[in-house]
C-alpha cells in the first residue's frame, strides 16, 4: 500500500511560566493511501493536536511530517496553506462554517480559493449527496447542527481531498444525527477514495474504520487494525 501520511518521531512541546509541557512525545506511524483510521485518547491527551500537525495546521518542535511526499516542517505557513488546499479537507467539531455565508456559498469557498471552474453546480452537486438541495439559500444559523455538519462536510470534500480530517466530527450532535453524519462520511470517503483520519472519544464510531490509534499522555500506547475492509 502506498503511504500518504508518514510521521517519526514527532514531539510538541509549550513554554510557560519558565517549564516546558511535553503536548506529543516521540510519535511514530503512517498511514495508507485510501485507509480509514481513528485516533482516540482521554482529553487532554493530545489528539487534536496531533491532528493539526498532520494536516500541516501547526507546526511540529521537532520530527518529520510528511504529508503526500511533502515535508511539512520546512515550509512557511503560506506553502502550508497550499498543501492543504490542494489535498485536505477538513471536518470540525464545532462546524466553522462562515455565518455570513449560505450554506451553498460555504461549500463554494475552497473551489473558489483554487480558482475552479463551474463551481456553483458542484457545490449545488455536494449539497444535494448531503440530503441539503433545498436547503443552500441558507445561512447556518438557520440550519440545525446535523446540517451545519452536512454543510461542513459537502465543504470539505469540495477540493476532491486526497485525505479527510476529522476532529471529533459527532461531537455536538445526538445519537441519532451523529449516526447519519457518520454514514456520510464512510460514504463519501468511499465514493471519493479519500483517506480518512478522525480524532474521537467514541470507540463505537472508532471501530468502523480499519484501525485504531491510541494516545495517552502524549504518547502513542496502542495501534491495533480492527480487522475492517
Amino acid at each position: 500500500m502506498e503511504t500518504i501520511l508518514n510521521i517519526q518521531n514527532l514531539n510538541k512541546t509549550y513554554k510557560s511560566a519558565g517549564h516546558t509541557l511535553t503536548v506529543l512525545d516521540d510519535i511514530n506511524f503512517s498511514i495508507s493511501t485510501g485507509s480509514t483510521n481513528a485516533i482516540v485518547g482521554p482529553s487532554g491527551s493530545g489528539k487534536t493536536t496531533l491532528l493539526g500537525l498532520c494536516a500541516g495546521l501547526d507546526s511540529a518542535s521537532s520530527g518529520i511530517v510528511e504529508l503526500y511526499g511533502i515535508g511539512l516542517g520546512n515550509l512557511g505557513e503560506d506553502k502550508r496553506a497550499q498543501v492543504r488546499n490542494q489535498y485536505v479537507g477538513f471536518i470540525f467539531q464545532n462546524f466553522q462554517l462562515l455565518p455570513t455565508l449560505t450554506a451553498l456559498e460555504n461549500v463554494m469557498v475552497p473551489l473558489e480559493l483554487r480558482g475552479e471552474k463551474n463551481i456553483k453546480a458542484r457545490s449545488q452537486d455536494l449539497l444535494d449527496k448531503v440530503g441539503l438541495a433545498d436547503r443552500g439559500h441558507h445561512y447556518p444559523a438557520q440550519l440545525s447542527g446535523g446540517e451545519q455538519q452536512r454543510v461542513s462536510l459537502a465543504r470539505a470534500f469540495s477540493n476532491s481531498p486526497k485525505i479527510l480530517f476529522a476532529d471529533e466530527p459527532t461531537g455536538n450532535l445526538d445519537a441519532e444525527t451523529s449516526e447519519k453524519v457518520v454514514k456520510l462520511i464512510f460514504d463519501l470517503n468511499r465514493e471519493a477514495g479519500t483517506t480518512l483520519v478522525l480524532v474521537t472519544h467514541d470507540l463505537e464510531l472508532a471501530a468502523k474504520t480499519h484501525r485504531i490509534i491510541k494516545i495517552k499522555g502524549g504518547k502513542l500506547v496502542a495501534d491495533d487494525k480492527t480487522g475492517n475492509e
